[in-house]
This record gives C-alpha cells, structure tokens and sequence, in this order.
C-alpha cells in the first residue's frame, strides 16, 4: 500500500529532534514508525505519522523545512527470504530501492516502509 511519509530535515546539534518531535505531539500528531540519518551538518527525520499534512504544517510554522513523499509500506511475513523476494520482484520491474526501513507491528510482525523512485509501479510488482 502506498502511504504518505513525512521528512524533516534537523540541525545536527542536541535539542534539535526533542524540539521538533515537540512540536508534532503538541499539534496532536501519532507516530507510528520512524527513521533518523545523519551527516556532519544536518540530520533526516523521516516519519510515518497518522496525519502528514497537519505534521507538515505545525513544523513550517515553527521554521523546520520537511517534505512529504510516498512510501510503499509492505507487512513482512516470517518466513525466509521474504524481504528478498520483495526487494527481487521490485527490481525486475526495473525500479529503483532507494532506501528502506521497518517498524514494529500487530504481534511479532514488522512493516517495512520502501522509497522508490516508482512507488506505484512498486506496488503493482509486488502485488
């Protein structure tokens, strides 16, 4: 399923993830997966969260720069090999992975958030 994510682009100093995961809980926004990357001069804060926009927006007013993008997000089943069949079918479709991470769900599964560069071709290879 194709779902929205939302990328904050932070600071690479202390307080700056405090600050901006503040400002999503006092706009009343869940999150419900989440993925941090770093360099030397600034962090990336990608989230899934029950309402992107509304997130998007209290982080514009207090002067954070984000982004929202589609993600594919895939239940993992527990069995072998089963991300690699996943990731397999994708690029036989000729799309691009360009990165991915996963979250815990309902019992001992997992969901995996996919970046593409083709989000609905994705979907549609992986059926």
């Amino acid at each position: 399923m194709i779902i929205k994510q939302l990328s904050i682009f932070l600071e690479n100093r202390p307080g700056t993830l405090d600050a901006a995961l503040g400002v999503i809980k006092d706009a009343g926004v869940n999150i419900s997966a989440l993925s941090l990357a770093d360099t030397s001069e600034f962090g990336l804060l990608r989230i899934i969260v029950d309402r992107p926009d509304d997130a998007k927006q209290a982080l514009r007013s207090a002067g954070y720069t984000s982004s929202i993008n589609e993600v594919l997000s895939v239940e993992l089943q527990h069995e072998v090999g089963y991300l690699s069949g996943i990731v397999k079918k994708i690029s036989e479709a000729g799309v691009n992975i360009e990165y991915m991470y996963a979250a815990p769900s309902q019992g001992n599964a997992a969901t995996m958030f996919i970046k593409t560069d083709d989000a609905a071709k994705a979907e549609a290879a992986i059926g």
